[in-house]
């Protein structure tokens, strides 16, 4: 995989945790002011997911790299984003997915003992398109 550099989000936590992945997804917008992204249409989406937190789990994990593959590529991969229960009111715009990843990890992180936040998520559509998901901050209190 060829080295990868992506927005930094200035944070005071000690732990950084950085996730790389790539789907194979399809979506359309229903709308006609998408154009030709009305039709159905796939992607190989990139993936960046970061996580930080201060205190590490009992195994020595802020997450398991595992799980953040879990939530994400085994939910997405190989499908069609319309058909995803998260969005029947939503188009998966690019923006949309990065907010739906965020949500579903964040979720998750929740339910962890030692509290890791996802910080950011970044989604490549194309080789020259991506969109850049930060939650605000009372979003991660």
């Amino acid at each position: 995989m060829i080295q990868q550099f992506y927005p930094q989000v200035p944070h005071s936590y000690r732990f950084e945790l950085n996730k790389d992945m790539h789907l194979a997804a399809a979506h359309f917008i229903n709308d006609e002011s998408a154009g030709a992204c009305q039709n159905i249409h796939g992607h190989t989406y990139f993936i960046n997911v970061t996580i930080a937190g201060d205190e590490l789990d009992s195994t020595g994990f802020l997450i398991n790299f595992k799980n953040i593959k879990t939530l994400v590529h085994k939910r997405y991969d190989h499908s069609l984003l319309n058909e995803h229960k998260e969005y029947e009111d939503l188009d998966p715009t690019t923006e949309v997915v990065a907010m739906q990843i965020w949500e579903t990890i964040q979720s998750h992180l929740d339910t962890l003992s030692n509290q890791p936040k996802c910080i950011q998520v970044l989604v490549r559509e194309t080789p020259t398109s991506y969109v850049v998901y930060r939650p605000k901050p009372e979003e991660l209190a």
